[in-house]
């Protein structure tokens, strides 16, 4: 049993089907979304019943475009009066720019009755806006966290596939999503019926505190012991950089040996990677979250925010501005015909 599963919390097996409400944020992704209600169908079929039920809430419109371009038609919205015993928020793009006080209430008086709440992607950035991560283990996609973490420097979000903490369950996006339903599937239905799913779909067991992330090996291509540390150390310090000198100690290296290290298997010096680490970081910022120009360069370790624009556009070839802007525009191609 996952160690992130309450007993049975997430509802009791019974009778009659659940009815799972995905209220679909547009720019959501269909690959998030497929993940998360497949496995319910699954389970229905292997089940050989009808364990499972639902329905698709839209809060701005009849047809909700997904960040392909893809539109998924709703059943009902908002107003409508619609029994859920859940309801997963599905969001991707840019989360921290949702502001839509109507559908935050909405989640806010469905958990006052006791419908779990959860959220896939970006979704719980949205739950977190609405006052409903509070005191509660949580995740999101990690290319969510930063503007996560300064919009809502109270939460403590993990880089678990999945949470599961109560009556609230989030998980990272992507496959992860099938990780969390088929962990919920288990709760209420059993362990077989859970590894039936699974293998259904060609997926092992992932337990939820799996991380998200590829190691940095993986990531960067590095295999020294010292080199490792040094990255690392420089990861957690974006905001407020480590001087070359502090590096050295904590890779156990004079600096000249460790600007060695990065030369022979980064190509790069300290400072080359450490500016390159804040800059993926600030690119993360400009298109996931509302801060402005200063204050993601403030966050991101540069001094000034014109010195900062100019680096960002040495290195991505657009300001932080215009980057901005143009995504912000629809990036959905019309097939010709």
């Amino acid at each position: 049993m996952d160690r992130h599963l309450p007993r049975n919390d997430i509802g009791a097996s019974g009778s009659e089907p659940r009815t799972i409400g995905f209220l679909l944020v547009p720019g959501f992704s269909l690959l998030s979304y497929s993940a998360a209600i497949e496995p319910l169908r699954a389970a229905n079929l292997l089940a050989e019943a009808e364990l499972y039920r639902w329905v698709h809430v839209s809060g701005e419109g009849p047809l909700v475009p997904a960040s392909n371009g893809v539109s998924i038609a709703s059943d009902a919205g908002i107003a409508d009066k619609v029994n859920l015993d859940a309801v997963f928020v599905v969001a991707g793009g840019n989360p921290a720019a949702f502001h839509d006080a109507a559908t935050l209430a909405w989640l806010r008086r469905l958990a006052r009755r006791g419908v779990v709440i959860g959220g896939v992607s970006g979704g719980p950035f949205i739950l977190a806006k609405a006052g409903l991560l509070d005191g509660r283990r949580c995740t999101l996609h990690w290319m969510h966290l930063p503007a996560f973490l300064e919009e809502f420097p109270h939460l403590r979000p993990s880089m678990a596939l999945f949470e599961i903490d109560g009556d609230r369950m989030t998980c990272a996006g992507g496959i992860a999503a099938l990780d969390m339903m088929t962990a919920m599937i288990q709760a209420e239905h059993g362990p077989g019926l859970a590894a039936g799913v699974r293998e259904w779909f060609l997926q092992g067991y992932r337990p939820a505190d799996q991380p998200q992330r590829l190691s940095l090996v993986a990531r960067h291509g590095a295999h020294s012991a010292p080199l490792l540390r040094a990255l690392e150390a420089m990861e957690r310090r974006l905001e407020t950089p480590l001087p070359r000198a502090a590096l050295a100690r904590i890779a156990g290296l004079s600096v000249r040996q460790l600007e060695r290290l990065f030369a022979g298997q980064l190509g790069a010096t300290i400072g080359d990677m450490y500016r390159r680490l804040r800059l993926d970081r600030a690119r993360i910022l400009v298109r996931e979250s509302t801060l402005g120009i200063t204050e993601i360069a403030t966050a991101c370790g540069f001094q000034s925010a014109s010195n900062f624009s100019r680096r960002y556009r040495e290195r991505f070839g657009a300001s932080p501005l215009g980057e901005r802007r143009a995504q912000a525009q629809p990036v959905f191609v019309k097939p010709r015909r």
